[in-house]
């Protein structure tokens, strides 16, 4: 049986804890054995090298480097590392090396939350979105800064909200990408802000592909 754990907390707007019983059930579904915890010192404690897969959702924060130092080596030493939105790409901005693992961090969210948009499939044929179509989302649009090493699979077009930004004209953010860590597998999904939308049933399939394609 497979091992994750999910560290949730930080930020509470994203619901973090609703969130992180979500992603649970998904992963037992898949039979994993899944640890939940609200605190990053489980970072520090644990051996991380136990676990076939992490998940990150944890929204701003901060992280001392005893905590952040065992996930980065984790990751480098084959450990999946997989999440969604602010939960992993919002996470202890000050931390670049961090950012530099997961690929990117949010920086806007254009027209705030209830904004309709577009997710756009880039490969329908990859294991991650094998057989999706694009689909319709209300909700934050993620403007990203992101790695322009990572694959990406699925987009999203701004500017859809009004603002300085669309004076640089249309650009197709990423929404779903992937990258590798040393031996690990690590793969984000920019939706998710509360855990009405990580229910959607779009989301929950995005989110289980990359639980599974990322884990050891």
């Amino acid at each position: 049986m497979k091992q994750a754990l999910i560290f949730q907390g930080g930020w509470q707007g994203h619901e973090p804890e609703d969130v992180a019983h979500i992603l649970a059930g998904l992963l037992e579904k898949e039979d994993y054995q899944v640890k939940i915890t609200d605190t990053l010192q489980t970072l520090a404690e644990d051996d991380l090298t136990q676990y076939d897969l992490i998940v990150p959702n944890w929204t701003q924060g901060t992280i001392e480097q005893e905590q952040l130092q065992p996930l980065l080596k984790a990751v480098e030493q084959g450990t999946g590392l997989a999440g969604l939105h602010g939960g992993m790409g919002d996470s202890f901005r000050m931390e670049v090396d961090y950012q530099f693992m997961v690929g990117g961090q949010w920086v806007a969210h254009p027209g705030n939350d209830g904004v309709e948009y577009d997710v756009h499939i880039v490969d329908a044929d990859h294991p991650l979105t094998e057989g999706m179509k694009d689909f319709k989302v209300v909700s934050e649009q993620y403007y990203m800064h992101v790695d322009p090493a990572v694959q990406v699979h699925a987009t999203t077009r701004f500017p859809v909200a009004e603002g300085p930004y669309q004076t640089n004209g249309e650009v197709d953010m990423p929404v779903v990408w992937t990258k590798k860590w040393g031996k690990g597998k690590v793969y984000y999904c920019g939706l998710g802000h509360v855990a009405e939308i990580v229910k959607m049933p779009e989301v929950l399939q995005l989110m289980k592909n990359g639980f599974i394609w990322a884990s050891r």
